[in-house]
């Protein structure tokens, strides 16, 4: 099923980046209208600023030595059915709490395995007074992102990356385990809770909670429900914010669905690739202050990516072309859910919807945050998850004999 775990470095080779330096200086920038500000997309002071940093003060080997300083990473191989043997590169940080809950973090796009970054160091942390759990972590770069190897042929979809996640934790040695995930990572966990759910992948939880209507002929009750339950203001909200995502922020999903190659040939090009994506982290998250040394960051695991910046947007085209458990709605995980709800997010559904998606047992409303929550909002979404599975949580003890705390000595 896979191989030995070898330790990895992010070490990207000086001609590469003399090569991109080279790119940066050639850089010819579009018009801009007066007045433009973000309607018609990111300002150009914006990119000229960040492409002036990039050329003359980020320093990437000091960004790189942070990585590797503060995640600690490997790569095994693992067969995938269908596809063969995949080199796929990982996170992996064990608590100091020998019976920590295993946790299997999922990324979406346009993240990548560094948004576990903020949120390691709280998940593995122990409790004095064993207050909360403690969780071992694992995160993997999704094939074709970071230092993963991507597919070499069409139809790699929701199925596949969710058999990627679960043989890692069972190569790790993790038989049962729970999962998180935001963005595509939504998407995963929720066929690895289709597929693996029960024997294995014992609870699940999103900040990402999308959701399809209700229909009468599958819930009656929560459709009844659903009716009659007058909207918060925080669904009128997030129905507005959704409305105006639909209309003036999704055209990058159908051009990444419908032609990803296309958009390829730009994207392999450093300021095409950072204006692409400085775009969605400005506009999807709830004003978050980055820093230009954190986009650049960001966008440099992509552009220096295993399989390149292309290859990331391909799940979208795979995904909703594809036929599998991904795209079954209906076939409902009985596993635990636990959701988590931040104003920002993309789009937000009727929280009677979210209630179809499966067996919630675990909901929290947050005041701020946006798309990327381990991100912008690293403690409260911990602290989610230490209420779900702590010891007064609706999830506590779902992985047997791991319940995330400390043995206490016997007198």
């Amino acid at each position: 099923m896979s191989s030995a775990q070898l330790p990895f470095k992010i070490s990207i080779p000086e001609s590469k980046l003399d090569t991109l330096r080279q790119k940066l200086d050639l850089v010819s920038f579009p018009d801009e209208l007066e007045g433009a500000g973000w309607d018609y997309g990111v300002p150009l002071a914006d990119i000229k600023r960040l492409v002036a940093r990039w050329k003359d003060g980020y320093n990437w080997r000091a960004e790189e030595a942070k990585l590797n300083e503060e995640l600690p990473q490997f790569t095994r191989d693992i067969d995938v059915h269908g596809f063969g043997t995949m080199n796929i590169h990982y996170v992996h940080k064990k608590s100091q709490v020998a019976n920590a809950i295993p946790l299997l973090f999922i990324h979406g796009w346009p993240g990548s395995f560094i948004e576990v970054r903020k949120i390691l160091p709280l998940l593995v942390q122990s409790s004095p007074n064993s207050k909360f759990p403690s969780f071992h972590v694992v995160a993997f770069s999704l094939p074709g992102y970071g230092f993963s190897e991507g597919a070499h042929k069409r139809g790699f979809a929701a199925d596949q990356y969710a058999e990627v996640g679960h043989k890692l934790m069972l190569a790790l040695g993790y038989d049962e385990y729970v999962t998180q995930g935001g963005d595509w990572g939504f998407l995963i966990t929720r066929t690895i809770a289709q597929k693996y759910g029960g024997k294995h992948s014992k609870a699940w939880h999103t900040n990402f909670p999308t959701a399809s209507p209700l229909q009468f002929r599958l819930n009656p009750i929560l459709y009844i429900q659903h009716l009659l339950t007058p909207y918060t203001a925080a669904e009128k909200a997030g129905l507005k914010r959704t409305e105006s995502f639909d209309k003036e922020g999704r055209a990058y999903f159908m051009e990444q669905a419908t032609k990803p190659q296309t958009l390829g040939y730009s994207l392999v090009e450093p300021v095409a690739l950072l204006a692409w994506i400085y775009e969605k982290l400005v506009q999807w998250t709830d004003g978050y202050p980055w820093t230009d040394d954190e986009v650049l960051t960001w966008i440099m695991i992509y552009y220096f990516s295993r399989a390149g910046p292309a290859a990331s947007v391909r799940i979208y085209y795979e995904v909703t072309h594809s036929i599998g458990i991904a795209q079954s709605p209906t076939l409902k995980p009985t596993i635990p859910l636990g959701v988590s709800h931040f104003p920002k997010e993309l789009r937000i559904t009727p929280r009677k919807f979210v209630h179809n998606t499966g067996n919630l047992v675990f909901e929290a409303e947050h005041p701020i945050g946006g798309h990327f929550a381990a991100h912008e909002r690293p403690e409260e979404l911990v602290g989610d998850l230490r209420k779900m599975f702590g010891k007064h949580g609706a999830a506590f003890g779902v992985v047997r004999g791991k319940n995330g705390y400390e043995r206490k000595a016997k007198l």
